[in-house]
């Protein structure tokens, strides 16, 4: 019989409050000191000493940059359990200098991603390709640029524009952001609802 306390959920909470040694350790292996991881992730080092002695529980968004720093799944980090919260499984990428984590599975129709844009990536590279996208900033500040437009987004701020249009997303410098972006191919749109049931027209 399983105990009471043993529940998924509880299972991860012990996991990432384990976390700090195996942090610690991953660090010691690869030679880095808590300075150099520092300025390779963009977090303090007194945040980076309390996540290794146990006195912070690490976040998303905190293991996301360690694991790209030390190249490593998120479950190598914090030794996740096979079964739980399928977010601290998540495997993220690095697409141009931002940290992309993939929400979709499926290869083809609508992609969903969560992104996490340094401070660093501030050099507006504008670009264009078919398809829509939608932006929804999470936290922090991000600056777009489209077309003629230079914009700078807030938390809940929402952007969305043909891709065929000139475009760049990035930081402004003083503040990170999180966003979500969903991305539609040519002839692929999102139907908006309103609150009283009636389809509205798609989007885009």
């Amino acid at each position: 019989m399983s105990r009471v306390d043993d529940t998924p959920a509880q299972r991860i909470t012990a996991a990432l409050e384990q976390a700090g040694p195996r942090l610690k350790e991953i660090r010691t292996r690869r030679r880095m000191t808590l300075t150099g991881v520092s300025q390779a992730t963009g977090i303090s080092t007194s945040t980076l000493s309390r996540l290794e002695n146990g006195g912070r529980r690490p976040t998303l968004e905190l293991l996301l940059a360690l694991s790209h720093v030390y190249q490593l799944p998120l479950d190598d980090l914090v030794a996740a359990p096979e079964e739980g919260d399928p977010r601290i499984r998540l495997k993220p990428g690095q697409v141009k200098g931002r940290v992309v984590i993939p929400l979709t599975r499926q290869s083809g129709g609508i992609q969903a991603w969560k992104i996490v844009v340094p401070t660093t990536k501030v050099t507006a590279e504008p670009r264009s390709h078919d398809g829509f996208e939608w932006i929804f900033v999470l936290s922090g500040e991000l600056r777009l640029v489209l077309g003629d437009e230079d914009a700078v987004l807030g938390p809940g701020d929402v952007a969305s524009f043909e891709t065929t249009v000139p475009h760049w997303f990035g930081s402004t410098g003083r503040d990170a952001a999180e966003v979500l972006s969903i991305f539609a191919r040519p002839g692929e749109r999102m139907a908006l609802r309103t609150g009283s049931g009636h389809d509205a027209a798609p989007a885009g």
